[in-house]
């Protein structure tokens, strides 16, 4: 069974940075594509970032693009979310996914507020 647990989240000003982890307990860590999610109160759960399970391919939300990185640790089982120049709308509870194929896991979420 795959476990997810994020951390790394808390205040923060705006233009400052953020890193969030993702722990992955399981087997195969490097068989799935890892990605990170965010929902803001009151909206839907939305796409943040995604990489492959190889780590060669990203994938980014426009309004993230330049500013976030995420990147994956295959020797930790762990994947990372790099977040520069922070702005009052990333506020929201981040959420880490592991999918392959037919298995898609999710994490609690931690919360991210971007302000002064």
């Amino acid at each position: 069974q795959v476990q997810l647990v994020e951390s790394g989240g808390g205040l923060v000003q705006p233009g400052g940075s953020l890193r969030l982890s993702c722990a992955f307990s399981g087997s195969l860590f490097d068989r799935y594509a890892m990605g990170w999610y965010r929902q803001a109160p009151g909206e839907q759960r939305e796409f943040v970032a995604t990489v492959a399970s190889g780590g060669g391919r990203t994938n980014y939300a426009a309004s993230v693009k330049g500013r976030f990185t995420i990147s994956r640790d295959n020797a930790k089982n762990t994947a990372y979310l790099q977040m520069n120049s922070l702005k009052p709308e990333d506020t929201a509870v981040y959420y880490c996914n592991a999918d392959l194929i037919n298995y898609s896991y999710w994490g609690q979420g931690t919360q991210v507020t971007v302000s002064s």
